[in-house]
């Protein structure tokens, strides 16, 4: 049965949710602060985090980050009152499957809910499922050209050619993803709608356009230079992978 953590302080909204989530089939355990939060991921698994970002001892967004460093791959949906551009664009920075303002829809939030577990059970059994035909066939999960390497199991990036000066990146969980996608399509045009349908939703609809363009501009500044470029855009289709392995 899925368990989700729910982080919001305020205990009204907090009971109104686990009770719905309960109701759903869910398993919903409250923590009204990030320090309970923290403690309760320490102590043991879940399926899903929906995580307010105004709370009584810190904010959602540095507890976000300290979630990444305890289970990089744990999902997360942010569910708050922020509802500036800047706010849900760092949401989604820091590798959130969904960012969702309040006031909502309980109906519509379940439903991105089931989205998102069911997105994420499918990359675990695909993972679990191709793991030994992987290994034999393509060896480690990384990439590299001898300037930028990429290890997708570990979450690593590396730039530079000379081992003296070479650069860790920091890439979040969305930008992996992101470049997952493209590696795996080298030399083929994927469209926006393509990539947005397997970044976030599969339909695309919680994540605006203007999201895709800035994740990529920012992945772009992060690990090219002038010497080496690895995206490229097909204006008016979407992007393409230039980039080839060493």
């Amino acid at each position: 049965m899925e368990r989700i953590l729910v982080v919001e302080d305020d205990l009204a909204l907090s009971a109104g949710l686990c009770f719905e989530l309960d109701s759903a089939g869910y398993v919903s355990v409250p923590a009204y602060s990030c320090a309970k939060a923290a403690y309760l991921l320490t102590e043991s698994a879940f399926s899903l985090v929906l995580l307010d970002v105004n709370l009584p001892d810190g904010n959602g967004f540095d507890l976000c980050r300290r979630i990444r460093e305890m289970r990089p791959g744990q999902p997360v949906i942010f569910l708050t009152a922020n509802d500036l551009e800047a706010d849900v664009l760092n949401g989604f920075d820091l590798g959130a499957e969904d960012y969702v303002t309040k006031p909502f829809r309980m109906p519509i939030l379940l439903k991105r809910i089931g989205v998102v577990l069911r997105r994420n059970s499918s990359e675990r059994d695909g993972r679990v499922g191709g793991a030994a035909e992987a290994a034999k066939e393509n060896g480690p999960d990384l990439w590299s050209d001898g300037f930028l390497s990429l290890d997708f199991s570990a979450l690593k990036a590396m730039r530079g050619s000379d081992p003296r000066s070479t650069q860790t990146l920091s890439i979040t969980p969305n930008e992996y993803k992101l470049l997952r996608i493209l590696t795996e399509n080298a030399g083929n045009i994927l469209t926006r709608q393509r990539l947005l349908e397997r970044l976030w939703d599969s339909g695309g609809n919680f994540v605006d356009d203007h999201t895709l363009t800035v994740t990529m501009n920012r992945l772009r500044a992060k690990i090219e230079d002038d010497s080496h470029s690895y995206i490229r855009t097909v204006r008016g289709m979407g992007y393409i992978w230039t980039g080839g392995r060493a």
